[in-house]
């Protein structure tokens, strides 16, 4: 016997999919990299001095990185969110990144993501998150 309601509610995998997808989101939403880090992180592999020298990846009115560690900071929780990746060379992991297959997705979706500006509550949420994260 099949009951309809449990078949139209969503499964585990598709909500922990959703969750992942919104934590991913916001994250891009409220870190300072714009959309031409995530097009360069994508096509070319980018390392930290890199964006650290470049502040065209940095969205309009956003601070910018002060030390190399803040960026690598940076690109660890965007790693451990699931849009970044560290590239891998014939020795193993290297200090270069590029987009994830869920960062290039959330990107075609929504092209303007980088751009959107978060609310005030909306970056709350992403620093405890972030920093204060459940266990």
């Amino acid at each position: 016997m099949s009951n309809l309601a449990s078949d139209s509610e969503p499964s585990e995998m598709e909500l922990l999919d959703a969750r992942s997808k919104h934590r991913a989101a916001q994250a891009m939403r409220c870190l300072p990299f714009n959309q031409s880090f995530y097009t360069d992180a994508q096509n070319l592999g980018l390392h930290a001095e890199t964006v650290l020298q470049n502040s065209q990846y940095c969205k309009a009115m956003a601070g910018w990185f002060q030390r190399q560690e803040n960026v690598e900071d940076a690109f660890r929780w965007l790693i451990t969110v699931g849009i970044l990746r560290r590239e891998v060379d014939g020795q193993g992991l290297t200090a270069r990144i590029r987009l994830t297959p869920l960062g290039r997705q959330l990107l075609e979706q929504s092209p303007d993501l980088p751009s959107q500006q978060a609310g005030l509550i909306e970056r709350m949420h992403h620093c405890l998150r972030r920093y204060w994260p459940r266990r």
